[in-house]
């Protein structure tokens, strides 16, 4: 990856259709971080200002684009099919899928828009948990359209702005919001265990 990261930086020219490219494997579940990906092209905007437009363009479209592909064909079209890859399956176990969609029901949007800010491949495991529990394609792409667009705003002015200074609070910031999702998943997991013992009682 670093050595994709420093050919991006050595032609500016074609940055974008290659960060676009990088990220639209990403749909893929291939190993390509969007966090770098909106930094190289932040900090390449700040060293070549009339890329700017350009390189904003190509890794929001990518992540946008990346978020689709896993929804709908890693999700719906192939479906149960990945369940029997080890990898696929411990991402989205039946426990996880039938969560994922409670909390899309009850929050909405919410959950796609705190899910992008939760690193470490929970971002993936959200989209394909969606596309697997058959969430509807135009509310998906709506609201996705939606946290994408915060997402990528946010962290791209964040790194335009405060470039590599700012890479340690992102960090830092990142184990945080990943810590309390993991709290937050263990507390609903908590309960509902609770719901259904006290529902086997009565």
């Amino acid at each position: 990856m670093e050595m994709i990261l420093e050919y991006i930086q050595m032609n500016v020219a074609i940055a974008p259709y290659l960060i676009l490219g990088l990220l639209l494997l990403a749909g893929f579940n291939i190993p390509v971080s969007e966090d770098a990906m909106l930094f190289i092209s932040a900090l390449l905007a700040v060293k070549n200002p009339e890329y700017t437009y350009q390189l904003f363009f190509a890794v929001f479209l990518g992540a946008y684009l990346s978020d689709l592909i896993c929804y709908a064909f890693m999700g719906r079209y192939l479906g149960s099919k990945i369940f029997k890859l080890k990898f696929f399956a411990s991402m989205a176990s039946p426990e996880k899928i039938e969560q994922v969609n409670n909390f899309y029901n009850k929050y909405g949007i919410a959950t796609l828009l705190v899910g992008r800010f939760i690193p470490f491949g929970v971002r993936n495991a959200l989209f394909l948990t969606a596309g697997l529990g058959k969430m509807n394609a135009w509310k998906f792409a709506i609201s996705d359209l939606i946290a994408c667009t915060v997402s990528c705003v946010s962290f791209f002015a964040l790194y335009y702005n405060f470039g590599e200074t700012v890479i340690e609070y992102v960090k830092k910031g990142n184990i945080v919001i990943f810590s309390i999702a993991i709290i937050a998943g263990i507390i609903v997991f908590i309960k509902k265990k609770k719901g259904k013992k006290e529902s086997n009682i009565m």
